[in-house]
């Protein structure tokens, strides 16, 4: 009878656990991203000019953000 009960605590432990990583039970040293602008339109342009825009990446967590991978839209 006791290693059922101890077998059912350790399970429910586990799942405990699982559900807190799975639904984002953060560290205080993360990255946290933030973009203020997620989208930008060009006005209309003459062809073969060239435009700029920058997007500004923000990190709100404690930890380094590193960006591996841009891609364009």
């Amino acid at each position: 009878m006791r290693c059922k009960i101890c077998l059912v605590a350790v399970a429910a432990a586990l799942f405990t656990f699982s559900v807190a990583v799975c639904f984002g039970a953060e560290t205080e040293d993360a990255p946290s991203v933030f973009f203020p602008e997620t989208q930008y339109e060009f006005s209309p342009v003459l062809e073969n000019a060239t435009v700029v825009h920058d997007f500004v990446i923000k990190n709100k967590g404690n930890a380094p953000l590193n960006v591996d991978r841009v891609k364009t839209g």
